[in-house]
């Protein structure tokens, strides 16, 4: 198995998280919540991306849910229009 992808979050770009995924790489995300860092871990299984916080596990069918997850979560830095 290939080595997760570690970053914290706004180090990469949506573009660059989707393709580590797609390549069936895990990217695992070190984000603060409430003065404290957390791991999420992102993952895609071939048909399902999953984004496993600490918290709860959401599931997303398409590319671009798990775009909007990425970006409203913020893992990626904030695309300006």
């Amino acid at each position: 198995m290939t080595e997760p992808l570690r970053v914290r979050a706004g180090e990469l770009e949506a573009d660059e998280i989707l393709t580590a995924l797609r390549e069936g790489r895990r990217v695992r995300i070190v984000t603060e919540l409430l003065g404290s860092d957390h791991e999420v871990t992102l993952r895609h299984d071939g048909t399902i991306f999953y984004c496993d916080t600490p918290t709860t596990l959401h599931k997303h069918e398409t590319e671009d849910e798990m775009r909007q997850c990425i970006e409203n979560q913020g893992y990626a830095p904030t695309r300006e229009e």
